[in-house]
Formats: C-alpha cells, structure tokens, sequence
C-alpha cells in the first residue's frame, strides 16, 4: 500500500484577522498557496471558499486559523516548508501575527488516495499534545516512516 504524509499547522491570531497588522500575512496567502499547489509531492490542501482556509473556522475561537496538506514524502513537504524562500519568509514572521503554542503542528500518514478531515487533524494535534511524537503523530524533529503492510480500518480491527 502506498501511503501519503498529511500535515495540520493551526495558530491564533494576536489581532483579529482582518486587523491591518496580518496585512503582510494574509496577502502572502495566494501566492504560498499557488507555490505549495506546484510544489513536487504536492497532493492536496484544505480550502474554503477562496483559494486558501483563512475563512474556515475549526474552533470557537474566530482567531485561531488551520491550514492542511497532503504530500507524497516527508521530503516533498520538508523541501517546500524549509528551502521555498517565499514560504520560509511567511515563517519567520510567524511571531508578528500568531501568538506562541507549545504544539502548532503534527504530521501522520494517510493511505494515498485518502483525504484527512479536519476532526482526524484536531485528534492528530490533541495526540502529539498528549504523547508527544509517535508513529501516529508527529513532527519534522522527530519524524517516523510510512506504514509497512496494509493499512488496518480500527473500527473493523477492534471488532476482529
């Protein structure tokens, strides 16, 4: 079976999102966008009602923002997130406009051809939160390989 890396990033606003201050961040947004669509090991990402999340709304919080993605490889993603210039320039800026968290991001493997929801990437962050990286969720540090064998359905396993 092959398998695809899907990633979840969230953050919080300091400032609403519509506040001049995310100015720079939002306005980066579709042209990030367009770089990650044709980025090699590109798969998918999430999108609401433009070409980017910014609008879609996960959590009671109207300022916390989530953004999704699935890639073919750790290293497709890792090569987008870390050596694209425009992308890299977004994240260092990341502390003007989103408040710290302790856990922002997690990482987990999805049979390809398969699309993570956007409750598998909240469960995902809760997991790395709680246990730290594991084989199901975790991060560039500490990265762990695709599934060997076939992929197992829990509800179908637990019932064996």
């Amino acid at each position: 079976m092959k398998w695809n890396l899907a990633q979840v990033n969230i953050g919080r606003f300091i400032k609403p999102v519509e506040d001049p201050a995310n100015a720079d961040f939002v306005n980066a947004l579709d042209q990030v966008n367009a770089l990650a669509d044709a980025s090699p090991g590109f798969v998918w990402r999430l999108k609401g009602e433009g070409s980017g999340a910014i609008d879609i709304k996960p959590f009671p919080d109207p300022q916390m923002a989530i953004n999704m993605s699935v890639w073919e490889s750790v290293e497709a993603l890792a090569a987008f997130v870390y050596r694209n210039m425009d992308h890299r320039g977004v994240m260092r800026r990341r502390r003007e406009w989103f408040e710290p968290r302790e856990v922002y991001m997690a990482l987990w493997w999805v049979p390809a051809g398969t699309l993570p929801t956007i409750e598998d990437a909240k469960a995902k962050l809760e997991l790395l939160e709680r246990l730290g990286p594991t084989a199901d969720a975790f991060t560039f540090k500490q990265p762990f390989p695709a599934p060997s064998g076939l992929a197992v359905d829990p509800v179908l396993d637990e019932c064996a």
